[in-house]
């Protein structure tokens, strides 16, 4: 299944754009304001955001100390899949290690990130990523 960023949400039953499962149990909780209970679960949380356009949560679930003003979603750009290869937690810290499928134009392509977080307050946060 694919996902655009100018999609509405899945409808509850349906598939979550992460893989996770249906979509009322897996990101919608999240992205209505649920704190994720791992830092896996807030990348795929983010990872949902973008391909259904939701810039509220992509904000919200960012470190202010390294949030942008607001994020541009780029409507042209269908996320098709999400792939986790590694999450480790060490207390507050994280680090979750993924790749994201992606359709924009004809052509098809694929970001891998190894994204770093932190629990603040009780929440998890992106902090930053080093794409490889």
């Amino acid at each position: 299944m694919s996902f655009g960023s100018a999609s509405t949400r899945p409808a509850a039953q349906a598939p979550c754009p992460c893989g996770g499962g249906v979509f009322a149990d897996c990101c919608a909780p999240i992205l209505d304001g649920a704190p994720a209970p791992s830092a896996e679960r807030l990348m795929r949380s983010r990872y949902t955001a973008f391909a259904v356009g939701d810039e509220a949560h992509l904000v919200r679930s960012w470190h202010p100390r390294t949030r942008p003003e607001h994020v541009d979603l780029d409507d042209g750009t269908v996320w098709t899949g999400l792939l986790i290869e590694d999450a480790v937690e060490d207390g507050d810290a994280a680090e979750v290690a993924f790749r994201a499928r992606w359709w924009q134009a004809g052509r098809d392509g694929e970001l891998s990130e190894r994204s770093r977080f932190a629990r603040r307050g009780g929440r998890w946060v992106y902090v930053d990523g080093d794409v490889t």
